[in-house]
């Protein structure tokens, strides 16, 4: 989700909000792991998202009246198909890497949205911008080490699912103009169940009431990490949010080391912090230049005629 409009700055709620999410993420994550071992990325995913409609539909009837309406259907859809292509690549790649290292490449999910704008948009590429592509890369490069270590498929997995995020969140961006969080979510899981259905179908496995627990995990967090996040964004700049968000990878790789026995690993925390930092630099200095283009259009225009 994008940054939605907000009247104050209440960090205490912000930062509550956030823990809803982190906590989202890392249980959504551990079901994921869980279940992998007898299905299929795409099952998984379909069945969390047949189970997300029923959770999503009485909260949004009572919190967001009206919230299926929307005049930007195509928007959605091209939306949804990357995002369900990153989704599909993210739950891949926690079958196959340390936790820890797929939260991390999520984090370059803004580099590539900044170089999509850059080939597909026309944005201009200031200084700011190429300051936070330039920390981003090099974060990449820091974390997976090309050269010193093997290049491991999951990691281009978690690269192409960090790829399909960023498609989306630019998506995003634009549907936030006119549609609510919930409309957005909405059509989110009604789309994606049609988009995957026949891939779920291809590879459907068996499933038993053991699996029934943590399909009810991914349900719920499925729904209340976005939620987390956006409200989170209602109550603080994103300056104040992303450093809040970077605390996932700390939490998810402890998780990673108490459950799974994965080792902290340096090189992901040092490459991960280096893209929060450009992030961070290139989100400021964004705003630093729209606050001098107002003022300039501000000084440019004509006086208004009093007559």
């Amino acid at each position: 989700m994008t940054e939605p409009s907000r009247t104050s700055v209440d960090l205490p709620r912000a930062a509550g909000w956030m823990g809803v999410a982190l906590i989202s993420f890392a249980l959504l994550a551990v079901s994921a792991r869980e279940l992998l071992q007898g299905m299929e990325p795409v099952q998984f995913l379909w069945v969390r998202t047949l189970l997300g409609l029923p959770i999503l539909i009485p909260l949004a009837l009572w919190l967001a009246p009206g919230f299926h309406r929307t005049q930007q259907l195509p928007l959605h859809l091209l939306r949804n198909l990357f995002h369900y292509g990153g989704q599909v690549c993210w739950i891949t790649a926690i079958g196959m890497l340390p936790l820890a290292m797929v939260f991390a490449l999520e984090f370059t999910a803004p580099v590539w949205a900044a170089l999509l704008a850059l080939v597909f948009l026309g944005e201009r590429l200031h200084r700011g911008r190429l300051t936070a592509l330039i920390l981003g890369l090099i974060g990449v490069l820091i974390m997976t080490r090309p050269g010193l270590q093997p290049l491991d498929l999951g990691i281009l997995i978690g690269l192409a699912a960090a790829m399909g995020f960023a498609v989306s969140l630019t998506a995003t961006k634009g549907l936030t103009r006119h549609d609510q969080v919930f409309t957005i979510l909405f059509w989110m899981l009604v789309m994606q169940l049609l988009i995957g259905l026949g891939p779920a179908l291809l590879v459907w496995q068996p499933m038993s009431w053991d699996d029934a627990l943590w399909f009810g995990v991914a349900a719920v967090t499925g729904i209340s990490a976005h939620l987390g996040i956006a409200k989170a964004f209602q109550h603080a700049d994103a300056t104040l949010v992303l450093p809040l968000d970077f605390l996932r990878l700390p939490l998810i790789a402890l998780v990673g080391l108490l459950f799974y026995g994965e080792g902290l690993d340096p090189w992901i925390m040092t490459g991960a912090a280096l893209i929060l930092v450009g992030n961070l630099y290139g989100l400021g200095a964004e705003r630093r230049l729209l606050a001098r283009e107002a003022t300039a259009s501000g000084q440019a225009r004509p006086p208004c005629s009093r007559t």
